[in-house]
């Protein structure tokens, strides 16, 4: 499942769409090499949208996605806020073991 998670991400539709409906959508490629520690999406989203909508099998890559969105449209903002205030202690972290990893 992690490993369709994975695909999932890299894909060029979902990648698409979210330069297209999320204004703040940084594209992985502008992240750090490799580095899931420093991405909210990573270390905190991934693992809710995993969870929720991933809890049942699809029938294809158009019904994944139909429920991936709708569980991020639940996802409450605050939810989402808390993940983004907790940045700058994950990069502090990061800088205190000298670019390895704090998780």
């Amino acid at each position: 499942l992690k490993n369709s998670i994975q695909l999932l991400h890299k894909s060029k539709k979902v990648r698409r769409w979210c330069r297209e409906n999320l204004p703040d959508f940084i594209d992985a490629n502008e992240w750090p090499a490799n580095y899931p520690d420093l991405n909210v999406m990573d270390y905190y989203v991934w693992s809710i949208l995993e969870e929720k909508a991933c809890a049942k099998r699809h029938g294809g890559v158009d019904a994944l996605e139909s429920s991936l969105k709708k569980v991020w449209e639940k996802i409450p903002q605050e939810t989402l806020w808390a993940a983004v205030e907790s940045y700058p202690k994950r990069l502090k972290a990061v800088i205190r073991v000298e670019g390895g990893h704090i998780e």
